[in-house]
């Protein structure tokens, strides 16, 4: 299987926020914001194995500002890390006030993701090259989230987390 490009996955999503989406704040919902991100994420990963995809995790969603009433949601995704079978998307967020012509942001996340077979079951996906900076630093973080992932997540022992101990062990 070829490995591919970070900038493959590329997705780009913009949504406009209607009552229907906001609190009595006049602020959209952190659920439905959740909702979109989800698509955007899934559509990324599925950009990058070419196979359907479910969501295995979603990390730390922080909501730095608001996204008002009648404001744009900029949404990009892109693939950060591959494993065996799944892929570490990572996500920021952007409200942009088209009357006052601003753009501000409003959060970052990662969703984690497993490709599948037609039988529903995981499949291998093909391995990531980073190239931008940026996409290097993400990518060399990725092995520690997932480590975190999988502690909180009961399926890795604490004492197995190489990538992490290094971090906090000297030895």
């Amino acid at each position: 299987m070829e490995a591919r490009k970070s900038t493959g996955s590329l997705t780009i999503m913009t949504e406009i926020v209607l009552p229907n989406d906001t609190n009595t704040f006049g602020n959209l919902m952190g659920g439905r914001l959740m909702y979109w991100m989800d698509i955007a994420a899934a559509l990324s990963a599925q950009k990058h194995c070419n196979a359907p995809v479910v969501t295995a995790s979603v990390d730390n969603i922080s909501f730095e500002n608001p996204i008002k009433l009648g404001n744009a949601v900029h949404i990009e995704a892109k693939v950060t890390r591959s494993f065996n079978t799944s892929m570490e998307v990572h996500l920021k967020v952007w409200g942009e006030d088209l009357t006052q012509q601003y753009k501000y942001k409003s959060n970052e996340a990662y969703y984690t993701f497993v490709a599948l077979d037609p039988n529903r079951k995981p499949r291998p996906v093909p391995q990531l090259i980073a190239e931008t900076p940026e996409e290097k630093r993400l990518f060399d973080g990725a092995l520690r989230r997932r480590q975190l992932r999988l502690i909180l997540g009961g399926k890795l022992r604490p004492d197995d987390a190489t990538e992490l101990k290094a971090l906090f062990v000297k030895e």
